[in-house]
């Protein structure tokens, strides 16, 4: 007999419950809980309980409709019901089949064994996908590997080389009160910044009209073993001095020659050039070329741009010129040699015009509407008309973007090729961009349609002119009187 059955035996049976149905047959004294659960007892501290939730069958109706039987309460259990549970019990454990014992043991023992004569089922290969197949060869180095994420860098190697950091670090210099250094802000700071940091901040200043406070910030810097020696900042400091006439030579050039360096060198040419000491910036570069220092091509296209502004200067323009001919490191930008195509123009150097666009076309790099416009002025300045015309044919096929300063020069080349045609559809389109036409545009204009007898269209021209708040001049008045308009 079951030892649970045995131990409610011997036990006081009248103190343990649990629901029962009338086909189940228990040893135990059972008794129903408020949640249709069966709770057992079998009156030892150490067993755990069990909970099983209220057994329910259904029974098929007669009549088509199933009907749920109703537990009863049982509060003892007589001998005489034994011997149907005995047999209740026989039927509900069946005997089991060889196979079926094995295969739920051998879910303890791991998997389970197929049977004899049963090959193992081979999994097909799943179809090449063209975006994961790879080339035979050597594997290709993981460069991911190496790229670090910019949020993981360290506070220090994002700040020192910020601009609106080091920008920031002017303004709060230039709220300082007069009687303060500098050092009270970079003091803040010293941790973050390194070599050549603070030369944006040197430059900064000097926009804002603070020469000493850009001097204060170097003589910091001096101070400190991990930012001095620092060449680009002495430049920049010394660019600042120069542009606010803070800076004496006082020395030597010789010796300001051999002392400085050719970054330091040129920064103060440059702000010798800013300051308006074009002089003194002029005498500079022809010391460096006695010295053979070969200062960079961009200064002496700034200084050309700056003494071509007055005719006193022009000699000495004509010597920068041949000194820049006689390079062969041109480092040019589009802007520098824009600037000196203008200046040429005014000394009519128109071959000197056409040597840097040759140059810059075979550098590999296209040329912008600017220098399209300066050097068809150029070639409309040597009467050379249709090489001039021949770049507005290379403007349009590259679909450049006309700016009024375009308008302007190839409206002119249309009046002096007397292309009517050509002159007025260009009139339109400069119209249509939403340009307004200056005096010059409208006196071409008036000139092409009399040339050509249009009364009618330049009564309407001039009444525009009138419009616009421009008089017209004495020239252009006496070619329409001698056509009758007046």
């Amino acid at each position: 007999m079951d030892g649970a059955v045995l131990s409610c035996f011997f036990c006081n049976i009248t103190e343990t419950h649990a629901p029962i149905r009338i086909s189940e047959s228990w040893k135990t004294a059972i008794k129903r809980n408020l949640r249709n659960e069966v709770r057992f007892s079998l009156m030892e501290p150490s067993r755990t309980r069990i909970h099983l939730r209220k057994p329910i069958k259904k029974h098929s109706d007669p009549q088509g409709t199933d009907s749920i039987e109703m537990d009863d309460t049982v509060d003892d259990l007589d001998d005489d019901m034994e011997t149907d549970n005995d047999e209740l019990q026989k039927e509900d454990n069946p005997e089991w089949d060889p196979e079926e014992i094995e295969t739920i043991s051998s879910l303890f023992r791991g998997r389970i064994p197929q049977k004899p004569g049963k090959k193992t089922r081979e999994r097909p290969l799943p179809l090449p996908v063209p975006y994961k197949q790879r080339p035979l060869g050597l594997p290709s180095s993981k460069t991911h590997a190496t790229t670090v994420n910019s949020s993981r860098k360290s506070l220090t190697s994002r700040l020192y080389k910020d601009p609106t950091f080091l920008v920031g670090l002017a303004k709060q210099i230039k709220n300082l009160p007069p009687e303060k250094d500098v050092s009270t802000v970079l003091n803040n700071y010293s941790r973050f910044l390194r070599k050549s940091s603070l030369s944006l901040t040197v430059r900064e200043l000097g926009h804002m009209g603070l020469p000493e406070r850009a001097l204060q910030i170097f003589c910091w810097v001096q101070k400190q073993p991990h930012l001095s020696p620092d060449d680009r900042l002495l430049a920049s400091t010394v660019e600042v001095l120069a542009r606010n006439h803070e800076l004496k030579l006082s020395f030597k050039l010789e010796k300001f020659l051999s002392l400085s360096s050719q970054n330091v060198y040129e920064a103060v040419v440059k702000g010798f050039i800013r300051s308006g000491n074009l002089k003194l910036a002029y005498k500079l570069i022809s010391a460096a070329k006695n010295r053979k220092i070969m200062v960079d091509t961009g200064v002496y296209a700034k200084l050309i741009l700056e003494l071509g502004k007055s005719p006193d200067n022009y000699v000495h323009v004509l010597t920068l010129l041949e000194e820049l001919g006689e390079r062969e490191d041109l480092n040019l930008t589009q802007q520098d040699c824009t600037a000196i195509m203008k200046v040429c123009i005014k000394l009519e150097k128109f071959e000197i015009v056409e040597g840097l666009y040759n140059w810059f076309k075979d550098s590999g790099r296209e040329p912008s509407i600017v220098m399209y416009t300066t050097v068809i002025h150029s070639r409309y300045c040597n009467n050379c008309y249709r090489e001039a015309l021949a770049l507005v044919w290379e403007m349009e096929g590259r679909n450049c973007l006309f700016d009024l300063p375009a308008y302007r020069v190839v409206i002119k080349l249309f009046v002096a090729l007397n292309d009517l045609s050509r002159a007025v559809r260009y009139f339109s389109k400069l119209k249509e961009a939403g340009f307004s036409a200056g005096f010059d545009i409208y006196m071409d204009v008036i000139k092409i349609y009399a040339l050509h007898g249009m009364i009618a269209d330049c009564k309407e021209v001039c009444k525009e002119v009138e419009v616009a708040g421009f008089k017209v001049e004495e020239q252009t008045r006496l070619l329409l009187m001698q056509m009758d308009y007046y």
